[in-house]
Order: structure tokens, then sequence, then C-alpha cells
């Protein structure tokens, strides 16, 4: 209900969980570059998990990735895995220049990285607020997120959306701390990459873990969507939980909750 009206019908491409590392089709992962700029979203927005655990992942990807394109900008975070948190390094130093590297790599792609931080997004003499914060999970995995360094400053914005990876941070701090989140967007899960998927019913594994674990949640007037997933880690592919990219279309609504998203899996 709050959000401006040069807003309304603003389009948006998710994108979560590349995991580069694990690639070796070059047509595929191009076929998925198309599909989501033909899309043609204001924002295009990616929650995180770029590599499986080094930077030297995206060597073979940044030119590819790149690609990706929106009018009013890519936005990215970091996801569990792009933190080095999964392997060996020599030095903490190594660990921590993997993580620069990584955050040049996003700078290189054009994509802006948010770290705890937030963005100004204007039409005309509307404004709305893109919050992004370092992973941020329950059940053993990291914290990193700060969420009162990101939404410092975010006060006269009507509506503000948030990029975090891990979907529990919504259930277990956003919704009961941040009650001006309008929207949150996240990955991490993948669907267990396998799963059922028919019209009325919908299971996986991972929803023994994680309440929200795919697609659109909401609370009152406050939103979810949880994306599946582009890439995959482990198990070399997905049985019944197809890759996403998910076009997702805000529209100013009413006081009924559930009104105020319309989304598409592209």
């Amino acid at each position: 209900p709050n959000l401006p009206a040069a807003f309304d019908g603003i389009t948006i491409t998710q994108l979560s969980d590349i995991h580069s590392g694990s690639f070796w089709n070059k047509t595929a992962v191009k076929g998925g570059i198309e599909i989501a700029n033909a899309q043609k979203s204001d924002l295009m927005f990616f929650t995180g998990d770029l590599v499986n655990n080094r930077a030297d992942e995206m060597k073979d990807w940044v030119q590819t990735f790149a690609q990706l394109d929106a009018p009013l900008g890519v936005y990215s975070v970091f996801g569990n895995h792009d933190y080095g948190d999964y392997t060996s390094w020599t030095s903490a130093e190594a660990k921590a220049k993997n993580l620069r590297e990584l955050a040049a790599i996003h700078k290189a792609m054009g994509w802006d990285l948010l770290l705890n931080e937030h963005r100004k997004i204007t039409e005309g003499s509307d404004h709305l607020a893109i919050l992004g914060i370092e992973n941020w999970g329950t059940g053993g995995f990291a914290q990193y997120g700060k969420m009162a360094e990101a939404v410092k400053g975010t006060e006269e914005y009507p509506v503000k959306l948030l990029l975090s990876h891990d979907p529990s941070h919504w259930r277990t701090e956003v919704l009961p701390r941040y009650q001006d989140i309008d929207v949150a967007f996240a990955g991490h899960t993948h669907g267990m990459q396998f799963g059922v998927e028919i019209p009325g019913f919908r299971w996986s594994p991972v929803q023994y873990r994680y309440p929200e674990w795919a697609d659109l949640y909401h609370h009152e007037h406050r939103y979810l969507y949880v994306n599946r997933g582009f890439g995959y880690i482990g198990y070399p592919g997905r049985i019944g939980i197809p890759p996403e990219i998910t076009v997702l279309t805000l529209k100013r609504g009413t006081e009924q909750p559930g009104r105020a998203i319309q989304f598409e899996k592209a």
C-alpha cells in the first residue's frame, strides 16, 4: 500500500546461487543469461553464492555474467559459500584476499555489491531503498550481516527492499525487529535440488529445515521471496526442482495481505 506511484508496476528479475565452480556447460549458462535479460526488468537482484568456495572459480565466467543488465541497476549480496568458509586456506590473510577478489569481480561485472548498506532508487520525485546485508543464517550458518548498518539512513523511504541470502533471516530477525522491510529476497535452499512440484502440491525435504524454502511468503503486509537457485552444488543436477529465474512485479496494493506482489518463474 505504501509503494510510490512512480514505482507501481516496477519489475525485478531475481537470480540466486549461481555456484560457478560447478559449471561445465557454457551454452546452458549463456542461455540462462539470455533468458534473464529477455525479461527486460527494471531492476536485477542477485542474492548470493556466486561461487562454491573461491573467487578463481569465476575466471571463465566474468564476461558471461557481466552481460546481465537492467536500467535501474544490478544489485548483489554475498551468500554463505562466498566467504570461503568451507575450504582450507594457507592463512587468514589468504582467505580475506579471496573475499576482496570476489568483491572486485562483482564490481567488474557491473554489479552493485551491498555489504550491510543501502542504495536509493529514484523515479521522478519518488524514492525507494534497496538494502543488502552479508550472510546471516541460523542453524550454524555464519551471521556476518549487520541490519542496523543497512537500515541506517533509510527512515525517509516509504518502501524498503532487502537482499539477504538465507531465508531464515526473515523469520528470525527481520520480522520481529525491522517491521518496515516491505519485501525480502533470498535464496540458499536450492529447494534441496530435489522434490515434487505439481499444481496444488509442493514438497522437498528442505522444508523440514526451512519453513520458507521456495516461492512467495507473507506475514501481514510483509513479503519474502525465496528463489530456488540458478546453479547447483554437490549433486550435479536437479530432480523435480528446476533452476529458477524469477520476475517479480511490485504493485500498489490494498490493505489485504497477499495482494501487493506478483511473480512468475521465467
